[in-house]
């Protein structure tokens, strides 16, 4: 039981060194992430629309 109860001390002591990122930071973050895969997808769908067009074109 000791070491139970050193083990819950010890997370208590690692939890308050961890530094959760701010309102901004996670709102920054999520428009980044947004719109580097908006830019991908368009892009892929660019690549997927000449492809089928070349292919519609060879058959």
């Amino acid at each position: 039981m000791e070491k139970f109860v050193d083990y819950i001390k010890n997370a208590k002591v690692e939890l308050g060194k961890v530094i959760f990122p701010t309102k901004e930071q996670v709102r920054n973050a999520f428009f980044s992430v947004f719109i580097v895969v908006t830019i991908i997808s368009l892009f892929l769908a660019l690549v997927d629309l000449v492809m089928s067009l070349v292919l519609k074109g060879i058959l």
